[in-house]
C-alpha cells in the first residue's frame, strides 16, 4: 500500500516536472526609451496570452546596447529574439538564423528588407526603416517673410533660407560634428562611405567636399550653430527653444516635438532626397533551442496591430507599407508625414560592412576632431 501511495506522488511530481519543462522560455533583447517600452510591454503580455506555453524574459537594455550584446553572445548567452539594425548586422549575421522564408517581403519596403540583408538573405523582420529629414519651425519662417521648403530643392537653396533665416536671435540650420549627419551632404556631392559596390569612399574628393560644405555652414557661412555654440543643449532643445529653424534630425524627434514645440513644425525632404536609409529588426539567434517560438514572437511582433500601436506614438517610420502609407501614420503631425514616405523610398541605402562602426569612428576623428 505505501509503495503505491509513493508511487502516486512520485507520478503526480514527474507530470508537474513535464508541464514545467513545456514552458518555453524566450530571452528579447531590445532597448527602447520609457515611453517605447510602455507600448511593448503589453504587446509582450497579449503574446503570453496567445501561448500560454511561452514567457518572455525582456532584457532592456537602453544603453550601450550592441557592447552588452556582445557580452551576450561572447559568453554563449545570446538572447533567442534580438532587435537589431543594419548598421550592426554584418557584425552578428554568422550568428543570426536566415528567415527568407519567414514573412513576404511584398508588404514591406524594398529598402528595409535590403537594409536587414546581407549575402542575399534577410536575418531580421523589419519594423521600422528610418531616414533623415528637415524639420523647420514654420513660425520662424513665417516672421521673417521666407517661403517653407519644397520637395525639389537644391543645396543651394537651403543655403539661401538658412540664410534668410539667420539673425542674432536664431541660426538658419542645424549643426552636428558626427558623420552620421554629414552623409547627407556628402551624398549630394556623389560622395559617401561606401559606394553601390561596397567599395570604401568615406576619404574621397567628393566625400571630402560634402564634409566640408557641410561644416562650412556652421564654422565660414555662420549660418549654422558651431560646437562651442551648442554648449551643453542638444540640437533638438535649441529647436525647441528656436535658436534654430532647420533642424536636421530622423523620426524619433517626432513624439518630443509633438509634446513639447509650442511653435507650428514640419518637415521636408534634404535636397535631392541625399539622406541615407536605414532599418530595424527583430532577429533570431541560430544558437537558440526555441526557434519555432522564437518565430512566432516575432510574426506576431510584426503583426499589423502591433505595428499600428508603435506608430501611433509618433517614433517610428513603419516598414511595413500598409501601415506606412494608411492615416494612422500620414494623418498625424507633422502635417507633411509623406515625406518621411518619400524620402525611404528616393534616399540612398547605407552599404555597410563589419567595420563600419570603426570606419564612422575614424572618419569622426578625421573630419570632425579639431572643430570647437
Amino acid at each position: 500500500m505505501i509503495k503505491k501511495i509513493c508511487v502516486f506522488f512520485l507520478c503526480i511530481m514527474l507530470s508537474g516536472c513535464i508541464h514545467k519543462d513545456n514552458t518555453v522560455k524566450l530571452k528579447f533583447s531590445t532597448w527602447g526609451s520609457v515611453s517605447e517600452m510602455k507600448i511593448l510591454e503589453p504587446i509582450i503580455k497579449d503574446f503570453e496570452k496567445e501561448n500560454p506555453n511561452i514567457k518572455i524574459e525582456l532584457l532592456h537594455i537602453p544603453q550601450d546596447y550592441y557592447k552588452k550584446l556582445h557580452l551576450l553572445f561572447a559568453s554563449n548567452l545570446a538572447p533567442d529574439v534580438i532587435l537589431i539594425n543594419n548598421l550592426n548586422l554584418p557584425v552578428y549575421a554568422n550568428f543570426l538564423e536566415n528567415i527568407d522564408n519567414t514573412i513576404s517581403k511584398k508588404e514591406y519596403y524594398n529598402q528595409s528588407i535590403n537594409s536587414l540583408s546581407t549575402n542575399g538573405h534577410l536575418y531580421a523582420v523589419p519594423r521600422d526603416t528610418s531616414t533623415l529629414v528637415i524639420y523647420y519651425n514654420k513660425d520662424i519662417f513665417n516672421k521673417n517673410k521666407v517661403p517653407y521648403p519644397r520637395e525639389n530643392w537644391s543645396l543651394a537653396d537651403l543655403y539661401l533660407t538658412s540664410k534668410k533665416l539667420t539673425s542674432s536671435s536664431h541660426w538658419g540650420i542645424s549643426f552636428e560634428p558626427n558623420i552620421y549627419y554629414a552623409l547627407p551632404y556628402m551624398h549630394y556631392f556623389n560622395g559617401g562611405i561606401y559606394n553601390n559596390n561596397g567599395i570604401y569612399i568615406g576619404q574621397t574628393k567628393n566625400s571630402k567636399k560634402g564634409v566640408e560644405e557641410y561644416k562650412n555652414f556652421a564654422y565660414k557661412y555662420k549660418i549654422a550653430p558651431t560646437v562651442s555654440n551648442i554648449g551643453s543643449k542638444t540640437v533638438a532643445q535649441l529647436f525647441l527653444d528656436e535658436q534654430i529653424a532647420m533642424h536636421l534630425s530622423g523620426r524619433w524627434l517626432v513624439p518630443k516635438y509633438r509634446e513639447v514645440a509650442k511653435f507650428d513644425w514640419d518637415v521636408v525632404n534634404f535636397p535631392k532626397y541625399a539622406a541615407p536609409v536605414d532599418s530595424t529588426g527583430w532577429a533570431i539567434a541560430k544558437t537558440s533551442k526555441h526557434k519555432h517560438e522564437a518565430k512566432q514572437f516575432i510574426l506576431f511582433l510584426s503583426k499589423r496591430e502591433n505595428i499600428i500601436k508603435m506608430t501611433e506614438s509618433g517614433l517610428i517610420v513603419p516598414a511595413r507599407i500598409d501601415v506606412a502609407e494608411s492615416p494612422i501614420f500620414l494623418d498625424n503631425k507633422p502635417k507633411n508625414s509623406f515625406v518621411f514616405i518619400n524620402s525611404v523610398k528616393n534616399s540612398k541605402n547605407t552599404n555597410v560592412t563589419k567595420d563600419y562602426n570603426k570606419i564612422t569612428d575614424e572618419l569622426n576623428d578625421c573630419y570632425f576632431n579639431s572643430v570647437k
